[in-house]
């Protein structure tokens, strides 16, 4: 079976992994850990723990229970007292943290009740601080700050040195494939390339690097970026070795829904430039689905894909 490393976060590191679960694909998902907003951050401040939001997006992406247990680890409390804006998953982990000794221990027993398909690790058992240089020259701490920042981003680092999980580490060294998953470029997908270690591991291991780009752009993040883009900042952040494998989406969306996230979010479609990626091995297909007003990959034709690339089935992508 072959060994699959998806290193992100929040909803695009889920979409991805809904997906790739379905196929006889030995996952191990690594997930950012340094969001300080909402839930997250109170639990973070009181229990001197990392984010577990993502962690629980990831978790739900990989069961295989039914779907109210998916619905239950999500919800959101809505009322006056202490309770209010935690999810019932993100009590949990820090509960189960809490009884085990630690995180990655209460994770693991959480996938044993919900039956998870894979293994979820946290990039980092510390609690790490995002630092987000903007081009202004303004320097902005917290993952949650940095997003909500008007400014562009130049660049993020860690506040201290961050000590990755060992077992990111020997997941990596093991893997065939390593996956940076859509999301958030630089808040989900990038935190999990800060540190040395983690880059010479890579550098080391025989896995190839596959990126899945983007459809959208994010404000602040990514504003006017094409394709090309998107994989040169990731390469200035990886260490000798770079991306050789994109995933990329060539689907048409409805203008309805461009315009929406257009005047709502200030988001335009990736342009997919093909001409500048040479050097890159291309899978494009149609991957757009809507859900909710929501723009998303197809999950189980991404997974396909990705599977179909692991099987070295040559005709599923086009050299350019």
């Amino acid at each position: 079976m072959k060994k699959v490393v998806v290193l992100g976060g929040g909803t695009g590191q889920s979409t991805l992994l809904k997906g790739l679960k379905l196929f006889p694909i030995d996952i191990s998902a690594v997930v950012s850990v340094c969001d300080d907003g909402q839930s997250t951050g109170r639990l973070r401040e009181e229990f001197n723990t990392f984010a577990v939001g993502d962690i629980r997006k990831v978790i739900t992406s990989l069961s295989e229970t039914e779907p109210l247990f998916e619905e239950l680890l999500n919800y959101r409390f809505k009322t006056t007292s202490d309770l209010n804006g935690h999810t019932v998953g993100n009590l949990l982990l820090t509960a189960l943290s809490n009884i085990t000794g630690n995180m990655q221990e209460g994770i693991e027993t959480i996938g044993k009740v919900l039956k998870i398909k894979g293994k979820v690790l946290p990039f980092t058992l510390e609690s790490p601080i995002l630092i987000g240089k903007m081009t202004d020259g303004t320097i902005i701490r917290g993952e949650h700050n940095i997003t909500q920042s008007e400014q562009k981003i130049q660049k993020v680092y860690y506040e201290k040195n961050v000590k990755v999980n060992p077992n990111v580490l020997k997941a990596i060294q093991e893997a065939d494939l390593i996956i940076l998953s859509m999301g958030s470029l630089y808040t989900s997908v990038i935190p999990n390339l800060l540190s040395k270690e983690l880059l010479e591991t890579i550098d080391k291991s025989k896995a190839k690097i596959m990126y899945v780009c983007n459809m959208m752009t994010q404000p602040g993040e990514t504003d006017d970026f094409k394709a090309s883009d998107h994989v040169k900042v990731l390469n200035s952040y990886l260490g000798k070795k770079k991306i050789e494998i994109m995933i990329a989406n060539n689907g048409e969306i409805s203008p309805k829904i461009l315009e929406k996230y257009f005047v709502e979010e200030q988001k335009d479609p990736v342009q997919f430039d093909p001409q500048n990626l040479k050097q890159i091995r291309i899978i494009s297909s149609d991957y757009v689905t809507v859900y909710n007003n929501v723009i998303r990959y197809k999950p189980n034709k991404l997974a396909a894909d990705i599977y179909n690339y692991l099987l070295e089935q040559e005709d599923n992508y086009v050299l350019y």
